[in-house]
């Protein structure tokens, strides 16, 4: 009686390196990274895997030496060229610290090219940790074969980001606002949601000054996290690479 296949198949492993790929590269894992092939996946010499360096796309590397405490990858071939992402920024109002990291982790998923904390009159940030969300976005970008990691840029305050937004501005505006779809196009964009409580009448007021587009996200009330993933659903569905 034949086998029956494994299901599902058993794809290789995905690791974000900071090091520039290229044919024939050595490089080498140490610390977390190396722990992770060599004691979590249980990975020796010769096994291969993807890697990316978040510029020159895919390649898949093989296991060429085991340390006590790292490896060295050998790299193979070019398997993918680097992505072209949609020129999105999500410009968000932090809120507690985890809400953050989720929002961080599916805007990456999402196509997100570039995040943008933006300081509100309303807003209550906790310490943002850029170490703690750049991994949190590599994470991310390893499990769903994004070859580009998204921008963490320093946050701003709103009056900033209104005088140089760059692009489409569209706002998540509680009051009303048309489709999204009915407004997203190609091009620089950028998505403004705003803190718990909303925008205040002056915030909003001077971001319709600044020409923002206002966009309604459906009849019910959505928590700020959760306004940002479907604006920016909706937009990668419209003029995103989701078409």
């Amino acid at each position: 009686m034949p086998a029956t296949p494994a299901w599902p198949p058993r794809a290789l492993p995905r690791l974000f390196v900071e090091q520039p790929l290229g044919p024939d590269h050595a490089v080498l894992l140490e610390g977390k990274p190396a722990h992770y092939l060599s004691n979590v996946l249980r990975l020796g010499e010769g096994a291969q895997l993807l890697v990316f360096d978040g510029d020159s796309g895919e390649w898949r590397a093989r296991i060429e030496g085991v340390a006590k405490r790292r490896l060295v990858l050998r790299v193979v071939d070019h398997v993918r060229p680097a992505e072209t992402l949609p020129p999105l920024t999500l410009a968000f109002a932090p809120v507690k610290r985890a809400s953050v990291e989720w929002l961080v982790e599916k805007a990456t998923e999402l196509g997100v090219a570039r995040l943008l904390p933006v300081a509100t009159q309303r807003t209550v940030i906790e310490r943002l940790n850029p170490e703690r969300l750049r991994a949190i976005a590599i994470e991310a970008a390893e499990q769903c074969g994004r070859t580009r990691l998204p921008e963490l840029a320093e946050p701003v305050k709103l009056a900033a980001l209104l005088r140089d937004s760059g692009g489409t501005l569209l706002f998540a505006d509680e009051t009303g606002g048309v489709p999204l779809l009915s407004i997203a196009a190609p091009g620089p964009a950028t998505i403004l949601i705003g803190p718990e409580g909303g925008f205040t009448p002056d915030e909003r007021e001077a971001i319709l000054a600044a020409g923002a587009h206002g966009v309604g996200l459906g009849p019910r009330i959505l928590r700020a996290e959760t306004a940002a993933l479907a604006a920016v659903t909706l937009y990668m569905a419209g003029a995103g690479d989701w078409r």
